[in-house]
């Protein structure tokens, strides 16, 4: 754009610049701008002979590294200008591949100015060859790598905040999850038992919690539930979850009774659009005086089926048909069932995560009727070892494996053990 009269960019200026132009030889001009742009050019030029000794070099790298051009044409080496490492660098690995392949290009070193400073480069050199293919010189250019250096810093320190957060994150969603499931189980008297919880991913708290407790001499609760969504807001009803079943139970042992008093307080407490809710199983353990076994009473919101492992080698889910999800509608209905355990049956409670884990690329889902299979091909077992195989099953989806799974299991001992 050109300015006002008189200015540095002026008409006038313009016309002066054209002038001079016209009155210069065309070829005059071509070899002038050409020898200003390699003494003046944005990066640094140099040319060296076979053994590396300096035969040409521009004023931009001298001014660069601040040093006169007598001191280095026919006295210096390229390898004179770097740093040690780059020296070491550039004798074992920059200099033997360029001889074999003509050219190197981009190539990070340093520089070392008459001042002693450092000067990061990004080194390309060719070699130029005769009409018969023998190698001549040199060609090397340097571009000034000060400002990459200087991302390159930033995205390292960006990147390393990045990870510190994300392991903060870890660490707080890892205590935060502790909190929601209890560190050890009560144990029962002639009672095998086991549990597991399994995290599909370090960033984010889970919906799945699950406990067992005594309520009275020889009796005990238990309870597996899914809260839906991840992360702190699941948290808080996770909590209150756990500690309304607790509480319920003591006030009244009855598994429908207990499920619908959480109904009633979720109801209660968060008033959404969305309200949160949960699948839930609770069960009354009571034993049995006269062989040691257990009666069970099953109650199920909405949460997928016990599995009951025989000691005669049979399996098959205990059926809570109808029972609600927990916290969705305030008079929600609630089934039981009843089992009893003898020397050598296994109940299994897990969440979803199970079930829903995919087995292919194309999404297919692991699904009910593989689980009772699997479950079919084990039995008989003891809960620790249903908890082991159904672990290792887990680690077996690999990426397919996008929920957590919690597993919980209760048998009783064969007879004579």
């Amino acid at each position: 754009m050109r300015v006002g009269p008189g200015g540095e960019g002026s008409d006038a200026s313009w016309a002066a610049g054209d002038r001079v132009q016209e009155q210069l030889p065309f070829s005059a001009l071509l070899e002038d701008s050409a020898e200003d742009l390699y003494e003046n050019a944005p990066c640094g030029y140099l040319s060296t002979l076979m053994d590396g000794r300096i035969a040409k070099v521009n004023g931009t790298l001298l001014r660069w590294l601040g040093h006169r051009r007598e001191e280095l044409i026919g006295h210096r080496r390229f390898s004179d200008l770097l740093t040690i490492g780059g020296r070491l660098y550039h004798e074992t690995h920059f200099s033997p591949l360029l001889r074999m392949q003509g050219e190197v290009s981009g190539i990070a070193l340093e520089l070392k100015a008459a001042d002693g400073s450092r000067l990061p480069v990004l080194v390309t050199s060719t070699v130029k060859r005769d009409g018969d293919g023998e190698p001549l010189l040199i060609r090397t250019t340097l571009l000034d790598a000060r400002d990459r250096r200087t991302y390159e810093r930033e995205l390292l320190r960006a990147r390393q905040a990045a990870e510190h957060d994300r392991e903060r994150v870890q660490r707080l969603a890892s205590t935060l999850q502790r909190t929601l499931i209890p560190p050890a189980l009560q144990p029962v008297p002639g009672l095998d038992v086991a549990a597991r919880y399994h995290f599909a991913s370090p960033d984010e708290v889970g919906g799945d919690f699950y406990d067992l407790f005594p309520l009275a001499a020889g009796r005990w609760g238990f309870f597996m539930g899914d809260v839906r969504g991840k992360g702190a807001d699941a948290a808080v009803v996770t909590s209150l979850a756990r500690y309304t079943l607790r509480a319920a139970a003591v006030s009244d042992p009855v598994p429908a009774t207990v499920l619908a008093n959480l109904n009633t307080v979720l109801n209660h407490d968060f008033q959404e659009d969305e309200p949160p809710f949960c699948t839930v199983i609770f069960g009354l353990l009571t034993l049995r005086a006269d062989d040691g076994g257990f009666h069970v009473v099953l109650a199920s919101g909405g949460h997928p089926p016990a599995v009951l492992l025989r000691s005669d080698g049979s399996a098959d889910y205990v059926s809570t048909p109808g029972g609600q999800l927990v916290g969705v509608v305030p008079d929600a209905q609630f089934t039981t069932a009843t089992v009893d355990l003898g020397p050598g049956d296994t109940l299994l409670l897990y969440t979803d995560g199970l079930t829903e884990a995919r087995t292919t690329g194309a999404g297919e889902r692991y699904g009910d009727e593989a689980l009772l299979d699997f479950a079919r091909a084990l039995a008989p077992t003891s809960a620790p070892g249903a908890v082991e195989a159904l672990t290792a099953l887990l680690g077996s989806f690999g990426e397919g494996l996008d929920d957590d799974t919690a597993l919980l299991a209760m048998s009783v001992p064969p007879a004579g053990r």
